[in-house]
């Protein structure tokens, strides 16, 4: 079986790589059929601590394109990788197209394949946000739609899709194929489990470390809807610099983040401002935090894995189960609210209970579901 698989960011490069590893152990157990798996990387992040490290670190096997597109506004970006990825589908013929996530690599590789009748197969299916303004609410809402299997990472997201007429059916070829809505776990969680026990800081961050062995704020910011606003981000900043007084703030910064602050004049001497960081890295960083505040989707769950209260620096969240469940609290932008947020997690650790995203093995059900499908 020939399997495409489509990366561009941080987050589908450490989901890529437990399935890619589940792939290889399903090939080294004489699994049936064979899977041979080649890797479209969009050059999305295209910055080496947020894309080639990943690479290296997680030995992931090298992408066999590299279509480098790079940043701009969505339409441009979007269609630019759907013109490449329509040319690698074309050279490759795949049997199935793997996406992962809700960027805007995942809805032009969708796209491109259900133009082709090639089948989608979707990790992270089922993410709901309900807020149309999110790019990448549209990516999932299109994903899902379009995609043959749909891999959910909880019972919420089979909720969701139920809810919305899913499974339905999807023109594969020239025939009708009924979508599969499957609950397989979260993939983030295999990885983690995986890697925990082997990541090992890099001199920087053990130097870090070792500064601040109290512990710290971890803090995360990358997403337009903060970073184009200067309210926003100006009003995520000031929240940073009152909790520093607290403890210190360490903030990894997103390309897209340092250009936004560097546009607005903002600055943040008060706050420990690094680089963007590796996947070991970021989770040593995680193990030795107190509090996470992040407007990413994927740092929220990690922080659920390591057993940390988070912060989302966003109005709502994907993740409803961890507002449920108390282990997350939604402050948007407005700095009163996100120190009010920080301190009260700061102070009353929640009780953290079973693991809401699966045992670990979810990578090893996706390739077998897919598996199944041997043309």
């Amino acid at each position: 079986m020939r399997l495409l698989t489509v990366v561009g960011a941080r987050p589908q490069f450490v989901k890529a790589a437990t399935v890619s590893r589940a792939i290889a152990a399903h090939n080294s157990a004489g699994g049936v059929p064979p899977i041979a798996e080649t890797i479209v990387h969009t050059g999305q992040h295209y910055d080496h601590n947020m894309s080639q490290r990943f690479f290296e670190e997680m030995d992931i096997p090298q992408p066999r394109y590299n279509l480098g597109v790079g940043s701009g506004p969505h339409g441009e970006t979007t269609g630019r990788m759907l013109a490449g990825i329509e040319e690698v589908l074309q050279a490759e013929q795949p049997d199935v197209v793997l996406v992962y996530g809700d960027t805007n690599s995942t809805l032009a590789a969708a796209l491109a394949a259900a133009k082709l009748h090639l089948p989608v197969a979707h990790v992270e299916a089922g993410l709901r946000s309900y807020n149309m303004r999110m790019p990448e609410e549209v990516n999932r809402l299109l994903t899902d739609r379009l995609s043959r299997w749909l891999f959910c990472p909880t019972v919420t997201a089979v909720k969701n899709l139920e809810r919305e007429g899913m499974p339905a059916a999807v023109a594969v070829g020239r025939e009708l194929q009924a979508q599969e809505v499957l609950q397989v776990g979260d993939v983030m969680y295999d990885a983690v489990l995986h890697y925990r026990d082997r990541a090992r800081p890099s001199p920087e961050i053990g130097e870090l470390l070792g500064r601040y062995p109290e512990g710290f704020f971890l803090a995360t910011v990358h997403r337009a809807e903060n970073t184009d606003s200067i309210a926003n981000i100006g009003g995520i900043v000031k929240a940073l610099e009152t909790l520093s007084r607290l403890l210190p703030v360490v903030l990894p910064l997103h390309p897209r983040t340092r250009r936004a602050l560097a546009a607005a004049g903002i600055h943040t001497d008060e706050l420990v401002t690094i680089d963007p960081v590796g996947y070991f890295d970021m989770l040593v960083l995680l193990g030795k935090c107190r509090v996470v505040l992040t407007d990413s989707g994927g740092v929220q769950k990690e922080a659920y894995f390591f057993e940390k209260p988070c912060v989302t620096l966003r109005e709502e969240t994907e993740w409803v189960e961890l507002v449920e469940g108390g282990f997350n609290v939604l402050v948007g932008a407005d700095p009163d609210r996100i120190v009010v947020g920080a301190e009260s997690m700061l102070c009353t650790r929640p009780s953290f209970g079973p693991q809401l995203y699966g045992d670990g093995n979810a990578a090893t059900r996706v390739v077998q579901a897919i598996a199944r499908y041997a043309p």
